[in-house]
């Protein structure tokens, strides 16, 4: 592609645009709905409409497999990647088949639906903890750790090491945003990797000499059992559900309350009408999604779209959260609306590679925002929403460094004694 074609990186990697991307994301859809466009990762094409974004979501000229022949994989990760990003996310059929059936039936609706009580016990002690506090940085204190703790208890993850874990995956979710130079920041994200796979890999290897019942432990009986997972792939897919089980649940609780907070309608509304919340859940997860554009396609041959060529050889980037304010799909779609028929979107994915967690993503989001408008009256943003900082717009997860909030702390009812009237007192 040339450099003339391109829309460039100073266009879309700016803080304007990781503050609102939808209006640049409506203009690419009206006047260049499939383009190729510029970063500072690597160069790429977009698709933007919601048609299209749904048909190459599918498209099997849309290939998964980044770690094939041509290793499209260092292009866009780096070439210290294969020990944790080769997985079936980066995988097509019959791959992906293989190796999304080992874990599907632990994230079998049923059997997540059965952790319900032991995830609201998780959203109620960590309310618990900022509630006499009067103020919060919600996504340290609850919208990271609740995800990640439910995750962590599901795979198998002591309880004494959900600290380090989080620590390692926090350098990894939010590269480019601190003042080091670029080199430190690559250094850093190498570690931190580093440090997990080895930290994963020792971790399999007590639940082969110490067998549980955990996803963990489930994945190493199928490797010892009947050879499903190789040991490579067992560690992959354990960082695969380790970061994908967390990272966009975290995101999504963020960028919701923020929604809610800036349209105060809408959370009036819902606090005085709760059973609004699941379909209130997927109107958050349209309006503004913790995943812009889908996880990198490679075009195995010369495709058209919109009759536009996208050469083989191509990164594509589906833009979902520009497909999901398709106004062709969705009547005025930057609006929330709460109260929106629940419609098409396409915040989970589609097809093949559709969310493996969404019946967890979607119980977590319900206890955790039920909870925080019940239990925290007079939720306000703390400082300017300007103010609010962010995931770079150059990360391909949409999310919030930190959301300061402020609340009214609740009076703590008296203690009443029960008095010994046999004893006359």
């Amino acid at each position: 592609m040339s450099d003339d074609d391109k829309v460039p990186a100073a266009e879309l990697y700016t803080e304007a645009f990781a503050a609102d991307p939808y209006p640049t994301f409506a203009r690419l859809r009206t006047e260049r709905p499939v383009c190729p466009v510029g970063s500072p990762r690597f160069d790429s094409w977009l698709i933007t409409g919601f048609d299209d974004a749904r048909a190459a979501l599918t498209d099997p000229r849309l290939s998964k497999d980044l770690y094939g022949p041509d290793q499209h994989y260092l292009r866009i990760f780096g070439p210290n990647s294969e020990g944790l990003n080769r997985n079936m996310l980066n995988s097509d059929p019959p791959e992906h088949t293989r190796l999304r059936r080992v874990v599907s039936q632990a994230f079998a609706p049923r059997r997540i639906e059965a952790l319900r009580p032991r995830v609201a016990v998780i959203v109620d002690q960590l309310i618990d903890k900022i509630i006499p506090q009067g103020e919060s940085d919600l996504m340290h204190d609850f919208a990271i750790p609740l995800p990640m703790t439910v995750i962590c208890e599901l795979l198998g993850v002591p309880p004494a090491d959900h600290g380090r874990v989080l620590d390692w995956t926090q350098v990894i979710r939010t590269s480019g945003s601190t003042s080091r130079p670029p080199a430190e920041e690559r250094a850093a994200v190498q570690e931190a990797q580093l440090r997990l796979h080895h930290y994963l890999a020792d971790l399999v290897r007590a639940k082969r000499d110490d067998p549980a019942d955990d996803i963990i432990g489930a994945l190493v009986r199928a490797v010892d059992q009947d050879g499903t997972l190789s040991e490579a792939e067992l560690v992959t897919t354990t960082f695969l559900l380790l970061f994908a089980g967390h990272q966009t649940t975290a995101d999504f609780l963020g960028n919701a309350v923020l929604a809610l907070l800036t349209h105060p309608e809408q959370l009036e509304l819902l606090r005085a009408t709760p059973r609004l919340l699941p379909a209130a859940i997927e109107e958050l997860l349209r309006f503004d999604g913790p995943l812009p554009v889908a996880s990198p396609r490679i075009a195995t041959e010369d495709i058209d779209y919109q009759g536009v060529r996208i050469p083989r050889g191509s990164i594509v980037g589906v833009a979902i959260n520009a497909a999901n304010h398709d106004p062709g799909h969705f009547a005025d779609p930057d609006r929330l609306d709460v109260r929106r028929v629940r419609g098409p979107h396409l915040g989970f994915g589609h097809g093949v590679h559709y969310c493996l967690g969404v019946s967890l993503a979607r119980m977590e989001a319900e206890l955790a925002l039920s909870a925080l408008l019940r239990r925290l009256p007079g939720l306000r943003l703390a400082v300017p929403l300007a103010e609010v900082r962010r995931l770079p717009a150059a990360s391909p997860f949409r999310g919030l460094l930190e959301l300061p909030v402020t609340f009214t702390v609740q009076p703590v009812p008296p203690v009443f004694e029960e008095k010994s009237w046999s004893s006359g007192t």
